[in-house]
């Protein structure tokens, strides 16, 4: 499955939000053995977003749609996706009725806030979704995420759209499988060492470069397990390798 990952926000391209959607979803896309190709930051434009959304419904097997579902008048993407799908933007029965409960439950758990605070929760809109839509509902978020043919509509709040991911990470089960080995040589020494295992074995290879505090990694992929494994084999055979550096020391670069 090849996915394109789309992320929407005018405050990543001012730099004031790091997009650490795109990281997540391609790490764990890229477990399941599916293949992210395209990774693209937009603003909250919706014509723009329609225009990506209809190219890549058609190029991609799938596509990921991250950010600006929220209630605010700057979150047009799931307008923006009916528009690139030529669909109509409605409101969704069952949506609207748990939203009206949960308003409700936030109004009885929070009477201060309500008291101090014109809270203005327009229900309809965060209940609408492209006509057709299937609803990515989560306990984590306001309003919904969606289904419609290809593209997924995610929530860009970090916690929201992890939910929404992992309510549908089943559907991007790839083929592909992947084994990587670490190695204190440097990038440069292993030209060969590269060059010769793609042309033997015809795999995928990744070559990822050692820093200050962890060793290089030379990444194998391939949808037949016993190529890897061969591929793994040789590799292991032409080049010094290291042990994987633990878990605190690959969440210290």
């Amino acid at each position: 499955m090849n996915v394109a990952i789309v992320t929407v926000g005018d405050e990543i391209l001012a730099g004031s939000t790091t997009n650490t959607n795109a990281s997540w979803l391609a790490e764990r896309i890229t477990e399941r053995g599916s293949t992210v190709t395209r990774i693209l930051t937009i603003p909250d434009d919706r014509e723009l977003i329609a225009d990506y959304v209809a190219r890549w419904s058609d190029e991609f097997d799938a596509v990921i749609v991250t950010g600006g579902i929220g209630g605010t008048p700057d979150d047009v993407t799931v307008e923006a996706v009916a528009d690139g799908l030529e669909r109509e933007f409605v409101v969704h029965g069952e949506i609207r009725e748990r939203l009206v409960e949960k308003a409700a439950a936030f109004r009885d758990e929070n009477p201060e806030m309500v008291e101090e605070y014109d809270l203005q929760l327009d229900i309809d809109a965060a209940a609408s979704i492209p006509e057709g839509a299937t609803p990515i509902v989560v306990d984590e978020g306001w309003a919904p995420g969606c289904i419609v043919e290809n593209v997924y509509v995610f929530a860009g709040i970090p916690d929201e759209m992890n939910a929404m991911f992992e309510a549908v990470a089943d559907e991007f089960q790839g083929d592909a499988i992947a084994q990587t080995i670490y190695t204190p040589a440097p990038e440069g020494s292993l030209h060969e060492a590269l060059e010769g295992v793609t042309e033997r074995f015809g795999v995928a290879v990744g070559s990822y470069p050692r820093s200050e505090n962890r060793p290089g990694r030379i990444r194998v992929s391939s949808t037949d397990p016993e190529t890897v494994e061969a591929a793994i084999g040789w590799l292991r055979e032409h080049v010094e390798t290291t042990e994987p550096p633990s878990s605190s020391e690959g969440t210290a670069e």
